[in-house]
């Protein structure tokens, strides 16, 4: 049983807590206890998204660390009227008690019990608790001054109560029941007192709390970070680099332990660090439930804190400059309050992917160079001066499925991908062109080798800056190029006397690479290696990464399109429906149109004609598009819903015939479990046409999918099919001298495969499957939670690099013969119970409907594609992300846990049960993925689901399914508990269990208030009331994803 500890102040419920003691958020009690976050998480755990806003206006400000002060300092100049403050403390000060002044103390940034840094990170956490009350202390005021002091009041009995119901055990605790029940009463009956504007206005409240407290986690992570960096260097690593941190989840931990430990060569360690490359994929899944103008502001916060923790550092700090701060901090939460929490449209596509991408431009263009100069250090400091990273070393690339992702979203045309393509041309030259700006306006060197001055004349007195400015006008002219290409795609034409030829722009990363390494051996031939390695050795290495296009794209679409237009095709051509042949047919088909050198259709055969319907013409113009895009643009083609070798044949022919003069690398993405099983065959397949291995050069590319594999069979079904399928497939690429490449398709959210630690997820992998080069999904919150700030940026750059380096080096465990037998008997048990609830239950669908506000989340506008593939399909067409977002909204998070209950308990009910204790004791791969159902489960609530079912569930079978599932989840809890030998659940991490005690009278309260507004908004009749209710749901939606820390 989850055990919390206990708030020392005796709490009488149905009255709200008077101002003066209550101080709004943050505090357990009004006479001083323990207030705010008892404590922070580590790199991925237990936060909520992070976005840059109107990164445009962040970048004139200052967005990076490097100009981080000049942010500051702007965003605290502005002068505000902080009268309102001056009131609410006037208010607080007038009332007596011993609560007063400290209430008024509250509300800064440098209260006088805070630390100073200190070996203790006890002592450390406690900032981040000071942090956090302080601006829970500024929200309740800010909340009182614009309105009301009655809305305030009730908002505090509402927080009152959720704690006193945490307090009684939140209903697992038999012996304090009847406190439980009084309590829980006690919000729900608050709530439904609310009128449907204080609904909207508390919901606010307890949202945007969580996301202040999220502002001040992502700023501790940073802080701890570098504490622990100092720390070390202070007592450990006095003549060491000190780069990257000695973290077991650190490059700096990482390589000391591969030498020592597993006996690797500084030589072994070295060609894996310049060889190997993680592939970001930005992907466009509409998870950021954010608005950006909102999370600036939160970035605000944090490089307010940040300036408070450096006057700290240096000791002493004047009443101006806190007051200064305080007031800026003050500005930035009382501009929050009156902001508007929604998105009020649905982003276009080209929207969508601006903002999406927007983060390489303002974090990882300084953040990626900057850890790579860390990286370098760290190797040389650890395997030896002559180890030192590449010149253009790209251990990292970033693409993107923003406007390539046509997969159902008839948003996306050929000529919206055509667009981002070039609009992603036109910001990587913007950068590029400003970063050379900056380096010729550096240079004024006179002197220069002979092979740079023979390029520039013997008349130029700057022979760098002669150099460069062609270069400058080069990239000009490519931006002007790609603007014009742009308006060619949106209007058709372009006046001739605009056109740009392309011999006169950069096309390629190599022509401008050729010429910038010119620039950086005359530096070095001239005794400026310093100079050299500075800014221009940035550049170099942010153009190994971007190139000249940013992120390239990937193509996505299911596969279903393919067979259709070419089922057209050869209706068309009279040679029948290939939708009729059978696999075999197929595949002999294909290979014969691959080996022909007629073309298969003419575009003047299809564009015009009546006979090919409009989703054809789509899909061949999409092919169209593909021949047209210059290097570097496109990336990958994906197929989702793959199933056969002929649907990447399919593809692959309709590239060739399109004139693809290099056709992208065809993706077969295996998403249901069916699929996963027959993967390796499909493979074998394909490996063994000469047709199509002579396409491949001898590498290829599949693509797991994890969230709808876990959607169809549950996650534990679906994560032993995803390991023996990755086993198989490595064999099967073995066996045909495939250098094969797996692409994880990875969500935020643990049903969808995601993993908050970064490090053990890659290393549970199976053995032999990843070899140095690891693709993967970044979505949605988790791109803004992993590289929204700076310092986040460069830690999780850290973390991938060390996770695979240590994954090829380190030795594991793999599945013994009745391991296998036994994870085969698991899967088949919880594969069968998932599918009993979710498949064969007629009871389940009203359930899921009713329950969860499922139908509502397609409101939020968080996204440009539609919730479910197909409009008219049912819970099996739903995309991964609205399932997983509807159980997490409701704390029910049934589809990570559901079926491995059921299987645990009768394993460990049978004669196998020390064989499965010893599995998860010795095997990282399992025991991995059940302290992830272990963690899901100390994030859920059974009894607030049951109180969303009481209030919303009206069909008398479909109740009786709740009580089921929940009696189920009590069985699952007990289970798993049992075989992690744990009393409560993730007892051995402290720091999870800290933050979730503190964060959950939040989230209940955001779970009270948003089952209360679905009750009503399914019964409302009232148009004003009904745009008040949905603005309130959608706000508490923000709210609990905020706090649960992820959305989909």
């Amino acid at each position: 049983m989850l055990r919390f500890q206990k708030c020392t102040t005796k709490l009488r419920l149905g009255k709200p807590p008077s101002s003066s003691a209550s101080n709004a958020f943050g505090r357990y009690n009004s006479s001083g206890g323990k207030a705010g976050l008892h404590s922070t998480t580590t790199h991925n755990k237990c936060s909520s998204s992070q976005l840059l806003l109107d990164f445009r206006s962040a970048n004139n400000m200052g967005a990076n660390k490097y100009n981080a002060r000049a942010t500051r300092r702007s965003s605290l100049a502005v002068h505000t009227n902080v009268r309102g403050f001056q009131s609410s403390r006037f208010l607080m000060e007038s009332t007596p008690g011993p609560s007063s002044s400290a209430s008024v103390s509250d509300q800064t940034l440098f209260h006088p019990s805070r630390s100073m840094i200190s070996k203790d990170f006890k002592d450390l956490d406690k900032q981040l608790r000071s942090d956090v009350k302080a601006m829970g202390s500024i929200l309740g005021e800010t909340i009182k001054h614009f309105s009301g002091h009655d809305i305030f009041d009730k908002i505090e009995t509402l927080r009152f109560s959720a704690k006193a119901w945490r307090e009684a055990g939140a209903g697992r605790d038999a012996s304090q029941q009847a406190a439980c029940d009084t309590a829980f009463k006690s919000m729900s009956q608050t709530a439904a007192s609310l009128s449907s504007q204080e609904l909207k206005t508390a919901s606010r409240a307890f949202a945007h709390f969580c996301a202040i407290a999220n502002a001040a986690e992502y700023h501790h992570r940073s802080r701890r970070n570098d504490h622990k960096l100092a720390m070390y260097a202070i007592n450990e690593g006095k003549n060491r680099a000190a780069a990257l941190g000695p973290d077991a989840d650190s490059c700096g931990g990482v390589i000391p332990h591969l030498l020592e430990k597993e006996n690797c060569t500084p030589k072994q360690i070295y060609d894996s660090l310049v060889t190997q490359q993680v592939e970001l994929v930005l992907t466009a899944h509409p998870t950021e439930v954010n608005r950006r103008t909102l999370l600036d502001k939160h970035r605000r916060i944090q490089y307010l804190l940040t300036e408070a923790d450096e006057l700290r550092s240096k000791g002493v700090v004047t009443k101006f400059q806190k007051k200064l701060l305080d007031d800026a901090l003050k500005r930035e939460i009382w501009l929050m309050w009156q902001s508007d929490e929604l998105y009020r449209r649905k982003p276009s596509v080209q929207e969508e992917a601006e903002r999406g991408t927007l983060v390489v431009e303002t974090v990882l263009w300084e953040a990626l160079p900057n850890f790579l100069r860390k990286l370098d250090a760290t190797m040389m400091d650890t395997l030896g001066d002559e180890y030192r990273l590449p010149l253009e070393a790209a251990p990292f690339k970033i693409s993107s499925w923003m406007g390539g992702d046509r997969d159902g979203n008839p948003n996306v045309t050929p000529n919206v991908t055509r667009e981002v393509c070039l609009r992603n041309r036109i910001r990587a030259a913007t950068l590029l062109k400003n970063d050379l700006t900056e380096i010729a306006g550096r240079l004024s060197t006179t002197f220069c080798n002979d092979e740079l001055r023979a390029k520039v004349g013997t008349e130029a007195r700057a022979p760098y800056r002669a150099y460069l400015a062609p270069m400058i006008s080069k990239l000009a002219l490519t931006i002007l190029w790609a603007e014009q290409e742009l308006e060619k795609v949106r209007k058709g034409n372009v006046p001739d006397e605009k056109i740009i030829d392309v011999d006169e722009i950069y096309l390629t990363k190599k022509q401008l690479m050729d010429e910038m390494l010119v620039l950086y051996k005359s530096l070095c031939d001239t005794g400026n290696h310093l100079t050299a390695e500075g800014k221009v050795l940035d550049f170099i290495r942010n153009l190994s990464a971007f190139g000249l296009t940013l992120c390239q794209l990937d193509v996505r679409q299911e596969s279903t399109r393919h067979k259709e237009a070419l089922d057209a095709i050869t209706k068309y051509l009279g040679l029948g429906s290939y939708a009729d042949w059978d696999e075999t047919t197929k595949i002999t088909w294909l290979q014969s149109e691959l080996t022909s050198k007629r073309p298969l259709i003419r575009r003047s055969d299809w564009k015009d004609n009546s006979f090919f319907s409009d989703t054809v013409k789509d899909t061949l113009e999409t092919f169209k598009m593909i021949s047209e895009q210059h290097d570097d643009s496109l990336n990958a083609y994906v197929i989702s819903q793959a199933t056969s070798a002929s649907d990447v044949l399919a593809v692959l022919l309709l590239q060739v015939d399109a004139g693809v003069k290099k056709p992208l690398r065809v993706v077969p993405l295996f998403e249901t479990l069916d699929d996963l099983n027959g993967a390796a065959e499909t493979m074998e397949t394909l490996f063994s046409l000469p047709a199509y291995k002579g396409h491949i050069n001898g590498k290829h590319e599949v693509m797991i999918g994890y969230s709808d594999s876990a959607k169809d069979a549950g996650r534990l079904s679906a994560s032993w099919a995803q390991y023996e399928t990755q086993e198989a497939l490595a064999k099967v690429a073995k066996k045909h001298s495939i250098d094969l490449v797996f692409f994880h398709g990875k969500g935020g959210t643990v049903g969808r495969g995601g993993n908050p630690a970064t490090f053990k997820a890659i290393l549970s992998h199976a053995p032999d499957t990843i070899n140095g080069k690891f693709r993967v999904t970044e979505q949605g919150e988790m791109i803004y939670q992993n590289f929204g700030h700076p310092d986040r940026a460069m830690r999780t750059l850290d973390i991938y690099t060390a996770a695979v380096c240590a994954e090829k080096h380190t030795e594991r465990a793999r599945p013994t013969p009745e391991w296998r037998a036994l994870m085969n008997k698991l899967s088949e048990i919880s594969c069968a119970a998932y599918r009993r609830i979710v498949r064969e239950d007629e009871r389940f669908v009203p359930y899921f409907r009713s329950a969860t506000p499922e139908l509502e989340l397609s409101q939020l506008n968080i996204g440009s594609r539609p919730a479910k593939r197909n409009p008219t399909g049912g819970v099996e067409s739903l995309r991964a992300i609205p399932w997983n977002f509807a159980w997490t909204q409701t704390r029910h998070n049934l589809p990570t846990w559901l079926g491995v209950g059921e299987a645990v308990k009768e394993v460990l009910e049978s004669n196998d049960a020390d064989k499965l204790r010893t599995m998860y004791k010795e095997w990282g791969s399992f025991r991995t993925t059940i302290d992830l159902v272990e963690m899901v489960l100390a994030k859920s609530e059974p009894s607030i689901a049951r109180h969303y079912e009481e209030l919303l569930v009206k069909d008398p079978k479909a109740k009786e399914l709740g009580s089921h599932i929940r009696s189920l989840h009590n069985e699952t809890e007990a289970a798993v508990l049992d075989l992690a030998n744990h009393v409560s659940f993730c007892e051995t991490n402290e720091l999870l269990t800290r933050v979730l005690h503190v964060r959950n009278p939040y989230v209940d309260c955001s779970n009270i208030l948003q089952a209360e507004i679905l009750k009503r908004l399914r019964n409302c009749n009232n148009a004003e009331e009904e745009a008040t209710l949905k603005d309130a749901l959608l706000i508490s939606i923000t709210g609990i994803a905020n706090g649960m820390g992820n959305t989909g």
